[in-house]
């Protein structure tokens, strides 16, 4: 019981907001710095400025950090970034079907569904960025 309780504050602890989320801690090719100046939600599918409205409005502590357009195997895709580590960061086509998570949770690899996301995603821009 004791061990349960331990597990249970290292969980909480850990997901605190000092956490800094898992996407911003990789070390690749796409890390590549985007100025908010280039932030946008012009010419967004709707169902994507939808999530984006949705995610405005939740908690602070409840909200993405950010919300990154690529171009994945010839299409347009979203990655929102969760607000904390021990979450999948999942990516979205245009039409809002999640496609996976390429990283985050417990492993911090995520669902194991897109494998090749951050050697093949290109085209990286901000597109929501959680206030600070």
């Amino acid at each position: 019981m004791l061990k349960l309780f331990f597990i249970l504050a290292a969980f909480i602890l850990g997901c605190g907001p000092s956490k800094t989320p898992q996407a911003t801690e990789r070390n690749d090719s796409l890390s590549l710095p985007v100025s908010k100046e280039t932030a946008g939600e012009g010419n967004l599918p709707p169902c994507i400025k939808s999530k984006i409205d949705s995610f405005k409005i939740a908690q602070k502590h409840e909200q993405p950090q950010r919300v990154v357009e690529y171009e994945y195997k010839g299409k347009k895709v979203y990655y929102v970034v969760k607000p904390c580590c021990d979450f999948f960061n999942e990516v979205y086509d245009d039409h809002c079907k999640l496609m996976g998570a390429p990283d985050g949770g417990f492993t911090g690899k995520g669902d194991g569904t897109l494998p090749d996301f951050f050697k093949t995603a290109t085209n990286e821009k901000l597109i929501w960025e959680q206030p600070k």
